[in-house]
């Protein structure tokens, strides 16, 4: 994880460098083109100030998360980013670009509180708590609020989540 948020920070450094031009990469809402943004964008960040306040969640989501193993990580992060990013593309309005991590944090969060529901596990039961208790607050962020914010986003991301955690670890 500490590679991946070094990553996001040179990743920002040379979006500085380049005036922003990176950002372009973001997705393009509801345009096919757009599409592929879905990818690049939880690398890219509107500022410092904006990848900032994603690194902290960004770095103990992604921990706790990849301490139930590198394929789950993997799986949750994918299906996290690419609900994420359809939710973004098709729910903001037209010539918008999305970018940043916030989706794929928020799919971690509920990712880490349906996996301690539904695998049961006392472990997982605690970080859950844990996870509820810290970061909890988010949650709200999945609601229309402040202008610049992706709430579509953030909607996206906590429903995959929830959906990676039910294909992951549901009992059969």
């Amino acid at each position: 994880m500490g590679g991946l948020l070094a990553l996001l920070w040179v990743l920002e450094g040379f979006d500085s460098l380049l005036g922003g031009q990176l950002d372009g990469y973001g997705i393009h809402a509801q345009e096919l083109d757009g599409l592929p943004g879905i990818f690049a964008a939880p690398l890219l960040h509107g500022g410092w100030t904006h990848l900032i306040s994603n690194s902290v969640p960004f770095f103990v989501l992604g921990l706790l998360v990849l301490l139930g193993g590198v394929a789950r990580w993997i799986w949750s992060s994918l299906i996290s980013i690419v609900t994420s990013g359809l939710a973004a593309w098709l729910l903001t309005p037209v010539n918008t670009v999305i970018i940043g991590a916030s989706g794929l944090i928020f799919g971690w969060l509920t990712y880490l509180l349906a996996r301690g529901l539904w695998s049961r596990k006392p472990g997982q039961v605690v970080i859950a708590a844990a996870v509820l208790l810290f970061y909890g607050g988010l949650i709200v962020g999945v609601l229309p609020g402040a202008a610049g914010v992706s709430w579509q986003a953030h909607l996206g991301g906590a429903v995959g989540g929830v959906l990676a955690a039910w294909l992951l670890h549901r009992r059969r």
